[in-house]
Formats: C-alpha cells, structure tokens, sequence
C-alpha cells in the first residue's frame, strides 16, 4: 500500500523572520526525506514586517511580502514537490498564541484585509464562511494562552521544534476532551527542523480541497519524530 508524507508547518527566511532555511533549501530538504507535500505555514502577523514601516504598507503589499516564500518554494519545486499555501497567523493582542490555518488562497487573502486587526472568534467565522480549517498551534507552550475550542476546528497536538517545551502530551489530551481535530508539524525553522513532524495519508495530497477532506475527515496517521 502506498503511503504520503505531508508537513503541515514549516517556515522559509523570505517571509518568516525567524526562519533561517531558504525556500529552496525547504524544498530540498523535504524531498531529501520523502515527503510528497508540504503546506507552507509562513508568520502573518505584526513581526513579519519589521523590516518595514508596517502602518504605511497597502494591504496588497503586505500580500506580497507575505507570499515571497511561498512562490519561491513553488518555483523552486517545479513539480517535484506539492507546496500548498497555509500560514500562521497571530492577531495584534497582548496574546502570543498562533493559529495554522488550512485552505487559503492568494485571492482569499488579497480580498479580506487587515486579517491580523482581527481576533480568533471573528475570524474563525470568515473561516468557517470559505471553508477553512483553524487549527491552534503549539497551545501549551508557555506564554500561550487557552483558547475557547468553540473556535478551532483543531490544535497541533505534536509539536516538532526542539528548542521549545510545547508540551505536546497536554495537547492531546486537551484534544481529546474536546473532540478536536489533531495536527502534528515539524515547526521547520531551520535544516535541523526537517521531518519531525507532520501526517502520513494513503492518497497523495495535491490541493487544498485534498488537504481539507483529509484532515477534517482524519484519514491521516500523526508523524512524531
């Protein structure tokens, strides 16, 4: 029986600030280590335009900044590798927490500006409105705070990053007690970071509407590394 390895959260250093492996070394590392897809979970949030004067950039240029590891991943794949847009969005609060959000297009994003200007229960309905997936990740790790489950539809319940306690066990059972969907992601930052984490499944994932079936439906296996 054929199987498919998919990482449900990774970086690139074009967009993330934290990230220190290109695009292209993401790709090559992935495929290196047979995974078949990646969904690429770039910051969108405040920080990820420290380098520029984020109150004088137009939503679109935002957009655009956001969206450079992206496209220089699918350039870089040429086929050879699924690369599905995600990412990871914090809201301008006092709060650190993180949201994985699953099924989102460069059209989705262009036309609802000022995402991060939002908070979780606004826009988990404008999600649940064009059939996203929200899922919280690393909820436990300190300094995170405890979100209603009301409004995720899952939590990363295995966290790869080694250079962070995301108490992954407190994931689960918090999972479990309120029927949550679980994810697992690598959190690739770095070439270190590459295969801990992510979902294997019986059909290769090539789109969103794929990676939204299988997850909501759970035909997955967790990858914990």
């Amino acid at each position: 029986m054929s199987s498919f390895k998919t990482e449900l959260h990774c970086h690139t250093s074009e967009t993330s600030n934290c990230g220190q492996a290109s695009a292209k070394e993401l790709v090559e590392e992935y495929l290196r280590n047979g995974y078949s897809t990646v969904v690429i979970t770039d910051h969108l949030s405040t920080h990820t335009y420290i380098k520029y004067n984020y109150k004088e950039l137009k939503w679109n240029d935002k957009i655009d900044i956001f969206l450079q590891g992206y496209n220089a991943a699918l350039e870089c794949a040429r086929g050879r590798l699924n690369v599905l847009l995600g990412m990871e969005l914090r809201f301008d609060s006092p709060s650190e927490n993180d949201y994985l959000v699953y099924g989102i297009t460069e059209k989705f994003l262009r036309k609802n500006k000022d995402l991060i200007d939002m908070n979780l229960k606004s826009f988990y309905k404008l999600a649940k409105k064009n059939g996203l997936l929200v899922c919280q990740a690393h909820p436990f790790r300190i300094n995170m705070n405890v979100s209603n489950p009301e409004y995720l539809d899952g939590i990363e319940i295995f966290n790869g990053c080694v250079r962070h306690n995301s108490n992954n066990d407190v994931a689960e059972l918090w999972a479990d007690k309120y029927k949550l969907l679980k994810t697992s992601g690598s959190d690739f930052h770095q070439v270190v970071d590459v295969a801990r984490g992510g979902i294997i499944t019986e059909n290769e994932i090539k789109t969103n509407d794929d990676l939204l079936k299988v997850i909501s439906d759970g035909f997955y296996t967790l990858i914990k590394v």
